[in-house]
């Protein structure tokens, strides 16, 4: 499943390329996707390449190939939105909305689908506003947080140092990484030894909510 921004630029590519073997410049997709720097297009190809849907040719300039196209989707969005769980017909439960997949691994969307809800325990929840997340990749599976789980967030716009949060970079892509913030420079770490910590500029980086609970299948 892509983001809308990653079937955006895959469609970009493709059209661009049907005139043409050489893809267009980082610049010229920047433009495209009304994004504000390159890096959001690096994370973008990447999580392409990752997906199948493109390839990087070596010993080239700026040489991609399209392996596959996007099949349809809809009902995106980057955000979540204000939410209160609602009661559930399961004694003890009650319902929150399920918006999609989240990265743990390369950032990508949260997709959201408005007409999904999930039971949970009420205990798990709590006070406050709730939304769950898939989580889709294995950057934080030291923190128990595995490929497949279903986390529960707690909607807030601020969380403490080392607090488990969904972040929205360049207002673009949502990932989930412990965060931490040191004067004007935010960092958002995995919990994977194969995974690099990712440094922002503070005003780039958007808390979305801090984790409080997860749901695995077995």
């Amino acid at each position: 499943m892509l983001t809308r921004k990653q079937r955006e630029l895959l469609l970009y590519i493709h059209e661009r390329m049907q005139s043409g073997d050489i893809a267009p410049s980082f610049d010229e997709m920047k433009d495209a996707l009304n994004l504000k720097s390159k890096s959001g297009i690096h994370r973008l190809i990447s999580g392409l390449v990752e997906r199948g849907y493109l390839e990087r040719l070596p010993n080239r300039a700026r040489a991609l190939q399209v392996v596959k196209m996007p099949e349809v989707q809809s009902n995106d969005n980057q955000t979540a939105p204000s939410s209160s769980p609602l009661m559930s017909s399961m004694p003890g439960f009650v319902q929150i909305p399920l918006l999609g997949k989240i990265a743990a691994g390369t950032p990508i969307e949260a997709i959201r689908h408005e007409d999904q809800m999930l039971d949970v325990a009420a205990d798990m929840v709590g006070k406050g506003e709730h939304y769950a997340l898939k989580i889709d990749g294995d950057s934080m599976i030291n923190a128990g947080i595995h490929h497949g789980d279903t986390v529960i967030i707690k909607r807030c716009d601020c969380v403490d140092n080392g607090d488990i949060a969904v972040a929205l970079v360049d207002g673009q892509e949502v990932t989930l990484k412990r965060y931490y913030r040191d004067n004007d420079h935010v960092i958002l770490k995995p919990e994977n030894e194969d995974y690099m910590d990712q440094a922002f500029a503070a005003d780039q980086v958007q808390i979305q909510g801090r984790l409080v609970s997860l749901l695995r299948v077995y």
